[in-house]
Parts: structure tokens; sequence; C-alpha cells
């Protein structure tokens, strides 16, 4: 089926992944990104709407316009990449986004991690308000192995504590097999992604039991008391809190960029997108020793498949891929007139 242009059905409407881009990269660009920023920012959306990640696509385009007018962020920041050590690249963001940051360090990252073997990122003085896989996926495409970890806004009460102090705080991770597309997930550290509560909040949903507390610290279902005053909640009670502690030290400490307690943006009413850091570690498999690291890969599988696991990671993300590519990246009709509105 043709995806040129759009097909209204049951109040949604069916759009090409390209078209998507363009639509999102005049919305950026009309808000106050530059046109660079605006590219890799409107790729980012429609990748996660395309693969079905909808509470890191469109959903998010609301808040980073927020974000922008409230002059919180510059959307039209030039990162600046330093080369520190054989493994070692740091990138000031210059209170933008992180996703330029990257583009703009990766060519230096893939080389020193093709040279020794590994490499580090650290980006720091950076906004983060998307889903994290899309920045180690391409990695992976390449044959390399990548791990990226980002602190967020505090929302987390750590365990054992009464308020919050950790961000959601994502562990990203990819790797290539050898008869398959990457084998990638994204993980928040809460038990819940931020996103998710928001989207069940605005559907009139609940969650799930030991998502969250309200404003007493109780423990609660209803997303809306989360919001307004509440907190997450950690997955895995003590183990999820350690790896976001972690993700914490990793992301901000060693990066130079904020812990999730650290800013406050009271003075930008509307700002919506964290200020804190990113850490990127890149490993080139072709290094190590014996079969390849990629047939390696797919042994695994196959045994995950043998042992009853029918479905890996990722799986589901790319089979919505493949039927939006075909088809066309599928979106409520509303939103999309209403991104037409703001490019216009």
């Amino acid at each position: 089926m043709s995806a040129q242009s759009p097909i209204v059905e049951n109040a949604t409407a069916l759009i090409g992944f390209n078209d998507l881009v363009g639509l999102l990269h005049a919305v950026f660009v009309k808000h106050g990104t530059s046109p660079e920023v605006a590219a890799i920012l409107a790729r980012n959306c429609a990748s996660a709407e395309r693969d079905g990640a909808h509470s890191h696509g469109i959903f998010r385009i609301p808040g980073y316009l927020s974000t922008l007018a409230s002059g919180w962020v510059d959307g039209k920041a030039t990162p600046v990449v330093t080369d520190v050590a054989s493994g070692f690249v740091r990138v000031d963001a210059g209170n933008g986004f992180a996703q330029p940051a990257l583009e703009a360090a990766r060519p230096l990252l893939v080389a020193k991690a093709r040279s020794a073997g590994i490499a580090l990122l650290a980006i720091h003085n950076s906004h983060h308000f998307a889903a994290l896989w899309p920045d180690v996926e391409p990695f992976a495409e390449e044959g390399l192995v990548a791990l990226s970890v980002v602190n967020s806004m505090t929302c987390v009460v750590p365990h054992g504590a009464d308020r919050p102090l950790f961000g959601t705080n994502p562990i990203a991770f990819a790797a290539p097999r050898a008869d398959g597309a990457p084998i990638v997930f994204d993980l928040a550290t809460s038990a819940i992604a931020h996103g998710d509560v928001q989207i069940a909040a605005r559907k009139g949903e609940r969650l799930p039991p030991g998502m969250g507390v309200d404003s007493l610290g109780q423990p609660t279902t209803d997303p809306k008391a989360v919001l307004e005053g509440g907190a997450l909640l950690p997955f895995g009670g003590h183990k999820g809190s350690a790896l976001s502690m972690m993700v914490e030290l990793l992301a901000a400490a060693l990066t130079g960029g904020n812990f999730s307690f650290e800013f406050n943006w009271a003075d930008h009413p509307g700002a919506r997108t964290p200020w804190t850091g990113q850490l990127l570690i890149v490993i080139d498999p072709s290094k190590t020793a014996g079969q390849s690291f990629a047939e390696r890969s797919q042994e695994l599988v196959r045994q995950m498949h043998a042992a009853g696991l029918r479905r890996l990671p990722g799986d589901r993300r790319h089979r919505t891929r493949a039927k939006s590519l075909e088809e066309g990246v599928e979106v409520d009709l509303e939103a999309l007139n209403q991104l037409r509105d703001w490019a216009t």
C-alpha cells in the first residue's frame, strides 16, 4: 500500500515515514531549533512513532515545544567535541539536546572504538527527552556493541527512602547478531516509564500495583496521583534502586552533567526536558578471540528460543517498523492535524 499521503480510518491516519520526518522537521524549525538540530530530533521522534514506541514519539512534541518556548534549552546549540584520550571523547552539548551532541561525536567515537577496541563518550550540559534505544541501535547495525545510560528529572523514590531523588534513569543496550536484526533493549530503572504514566493519565487508565506512590507516599494505581505530587518507584525494589544510582554516577558524575536533583527549572515555566548528562560505551567485538561475536550472539538467541522464549527484546518493535515502512506510520489524526498547524 502506498503511504505517500495520509489515509483517514477510525480517527487515525497513515503517513509515510519520510513525510513524517519532514513534517516534524518543519515543526522544530518553526519553534526555534536550527535546521541541523531539527533534522536529528525529527528522525528520532519519527523513528519512535514508526516502531510503536508512542510514549517517545509524537506524544513528546508538546513537551519539546514548551521547553523551547520557555528558553530552558538552546535549540540552536553547537556541540563542542573534545578528544580527551585514546578511548575517551567528551562533548559539551551547550545546553542543547543530547542527540545532536552524539551525532557530532559519533565519527570520532567509532574510530576510537575500532582502534582501541573500546571507547567512551561523555556528554554533559545536555537535555535528553526521547527513547534511548535509537542512540545505541545504529552502532549494532555497524557490528559494534553499545551501552548507554542517561539520567533525568527527579521523580523516583529510592528503595527505602521517603521522597523522590532519582530520575527514571534508563539503560539501553545493542548488540549485533549473525542472522537477524540487532538485539536491542531500552529499559527504565523505574517500575514504569514516566511517559507511560502520562499516557495512562490521559486515557483514564489505572496503573498496575507497585508502580508509584501519591503525594503522601502511599501506594497508588492512579496515574494522576503519581504525576500530581506523587512519585514513581524503582523496579525490583533495592535492585532497581541500585541500578538507578549507578546511572546517576555514570551519566552525571562521570560526564560532568547534573544529577537528577541538581537543576531547577522554576524560572522557566513550561520547561519539560531534564538538563543532565549521558554516557555511551562502544565496543568493537571483532577484537575478541575465536568465533565471531555475531555468531555467538545468534547462538544465544537460538538457545533462548529452544528454552521456550517466543519473543526477544526488540522483536515487536522490528515487526511494527516493517509494517510502518510498508503501509505507513499510523498516527492519531488529531495529533497529525496539530503537527500541521504547528508547522505552519
